[in-house]
């Protein structure tokens, strides 16, 4: 059975500043990396325990998308009884760690 994957909040102003910064909307090749993007994020929704969990914190996981040096982590923690992935946050992997 498929889990429904909610963006949480600060996730979604996450995901706000990445298109504003990689100007997905005057540029197709970047609106096709920000859709990949969010294609790798719904793809949560069928075996989201398929990735590893987070060096920062055992309970949460992350997926990565992209290619050196634009890999983004996508942090998410998974509710097993509501069948719920919650997206956390979405962030440069050269960033420090993550701090929930």
């Amino acid at each position: 059975m498929p889990y429904l994957v909610r963006i949480m909040p600060r996730a979604e102003r996450d995901l706000e500043s990445i298109f504003t910064y990689i100007r997905a909307e005057s540029s197709p090749v970047a609106e096709a990396w920000f859709i990949g993007l969010a294609e790798s994020i719904a793809s949560l929704s069928e075996h989201p325990l398929r990735n590893p969990k987070t060096p920062e914190e055992r309970d949460l996981r992350q997926l990565l998308y992209g290619t050196k040096p634009h890999i983004y982590r996508i942090i998410y923690a998974i509710d097993k009884p509501g069948q719920r992935v919650n997206i956390l946050h979405v962030r440069h992997h050269s960033r420090d760690a993550f701090q929930s």
